[in-house]
């Protein structure tokens, strides 16, 4: 079972509330073309609702740390609206590997990487799980039993 990342838009209610619908709705499309851009071709990305996206790849533990750096800071490069002006983001990255906290399943993987994700909120860096995030029932009662969560290769 390959890692699972978990990343939030950190300021996407913002966006919305003082640029309108349809800066946020360019801010998803950049964010969901940066994810599958630095994923590559073999992972499976896909938004989970509202600000929150999900990847799911092959990263090996010694590339793990800087793959995760280089996430961010894609994830951290301002978007440009049609219009021309110029929005600043931010994201939040947690991500699990079954490696790491010895669960397998996709319900568990991401589980623990929300609640690394929540840990690391606002820091300017991904957090990667430990066993301790894999204990953790649920972050924000949403998690449990999410749909396409289950099984490898069904999608989130």
């Amino acid at each position: 079972m390959p890692p699972l990342a978990v990343v939030r838009e950190n300021r996407f209610k913002a966006i919305n509330d003082r640029l309108g619908h349809a800066a946020g709705d360019t801010v998803l499309a950049a964010f969901g073309a940066r994810l599958t851009a630095w994923a590559g071709p073999r992972a499976a990305v896909g938004r989970l609702g509202g600000d929150e996206f999900a990847v799911v790849l092959e990263l090996p533990a010694a590339r793990r740390e800087q793959r995760l750096a280089q996430l961010v800071r894609m994830l951290h490069t301002s978007v440009v609206l049609d219009d021309g002006r110029v929005v600043d983001v931010a994201a939040s990255v947690g991500a699990a590997a079954p490696d790491t906290i010895g669960v397998r399943d996709l319900t568990g993987l991401q589980r623990a990487a929300d609640a690394a994700l929540y840990d690391g909120k606002h820091s300017g860096r991904a957090v990667q799980a430990s066993a301790a995030h894999a204990a953790q029932p649920s972050v924000n009662g949403r998690r449990a039993g999410r749909p396409g969560t289950s099984a490898w290769g069904r999608a989130a």
